[in-house]
């Protein structure tokens, strides 16, 4: 339906779900953040004030969200009675969504992303009055690990076969020594998949944000994969030319004020026959009044996060999150490569491969 065949009443309804929405994806956050679904999940039940004493939180706060969660059919009562008598459970359907980090269900860490945006909510209607932008580091580490969470179940459990249903990448990737360059590394989660499924490789994670790079190297110790991965927080621009078989741009081109000289860099990087896998969102070819879920959600991310992030260091071209298919085709083009590609990766998320060469 379009937005002109619309009642007043419709939209008003439409509102109010949008509200509720808002109140639970809080109410996720304070869960997630407070520890009270992983103590439902691998504690057991528990009162109000059993909950409060596992996390050490306040009681009558935790009861308010217990309730609440219960009526929002995201928690069962176990056993009712007084306020304080009340046992609540997490069914295992939900606890997966907000404690399991394997599961490609995993959600619970966008609360964080939405979370992290409150505080710079002055920030944001400054920058959308006179310009300039709200970086990254200003949304802080709810931002940072919220997108290094979601996303590490994706890398963990589908980036290698992916890859390996592409011939192009995969022979490279599967040469003994070869090397690989991880743009945009974040917590490192896209570079320890990529060492795990090509035992041969080594893996070099860049990333201008440096407490992401300290998350990325602890990550990597844990994984026992930090002897073929190493990270550096430095502008791709002062990697030495020549030296990568291989490179990978994972959730990051958007992000990028100035894309066209990353990707150069980059392409300065590759070894002869290199090529650059980019993985963005897989949003559609072109702009349309009706898009679906996955358009409305991009968008969201590109209001409060990606533009602002984009537009926080001048100059910028701004991109924003809603990144279309041409528009990278033609930085890639600036940037000096000849071919511009679609994976063959189907159901990986809200993303799509591409390759430029």
């Amino acid at each position: 339906m379009s937005a002109s065949d619309q009642t007043a009443d419709e939209v008003a309804e439409r509102l109010f779900g949008s509200i509720l929405g808002t109140v639970e994806v809080m109410s996720v956050f304070l869960g997630d953040r407070l520890g009270w679904y992983r103590s439902l999940a691998s504690e057991g039940p528990a009162s109000a004030n059993e909950l409060a004493r596992r996390t050490g939180t306040h009681a009558r706060y935790a009861r308010e969200w217990l309730e609440q969660q219960a009526v929002a059919g995201l928690l069962t009562v176990e056993s009712d009675g007084g306020p304080d008598d009340r046992r609540f459970a997490i069914p295992a359907s939900t606890a997966e969504v907000m404690t399991d980090p394997t599961s490609l269900a995993y959600l619970a860490p966008l609360g964080r992303m939405f979370g992290a945006v409150g505080p710079v909510l002055p920030q944001l209607l400054e920058a959308y009055r006179n310009g300039g932008g709200v970086s990254w580091d200003q949304l802080g580490d709810d931002a940072r690990e919220s997108q290094a969470d979601a996303n590490r179940p994706w890398y963990e459990n589908r980036l290698g076969p992916a890859l390996a249903g592409v011939p192009a990448v995969h022979d490279t990737l599967t040469t003994p020594g070869c090397r690989v360059l991880d743009v945009g590394c974040g917590a490192g989660w896209s570079s320890i998949s990529l060492a795990r499924a090509y035992p041969s490789a080594t893996v070099l994670g860049v990333d201008v944000d440096e407490p992401s790079i300290a998350l990325a190297e602890d990550n990597a110790r844990a994984a026992g994969v930090d002897d073929r991965v190493r990270f550096v927080g430095r502008d791709a621009a002062l990697l030495p030319e020549g030296t990568v078989d291989v490179a990978f741009a994972f959730e990051c081109v958007h992000d990028m004020p100035r894309p066209v000289d990353v990707l150069s860099a980059v392409r300065r990087t590759l070894a002869p026959g290199g090529s650059l896998v980019v993985m963005d969102e897989a949003v559609a070819d072109a702009f349309a009044p009706d898009g679906d879920e996955l358009e409305r959600i991009m968008y969201g991310f590109s209001l409060f996060v990606c533009l602002p992030d984009g537009l926080s260091s001048a100059p910028s071209v701004g991109t924003g999150t809603v990144m279309r298919p041409a528009t990278l085709q033609g930085y890639g083009e600036a940037a000096g490569f000849g071919t511009f590609e679609v994976l063959p990766i189907e159901e990986f998320g809200f993303w799509r491969f591409y390759r430029l060469s």
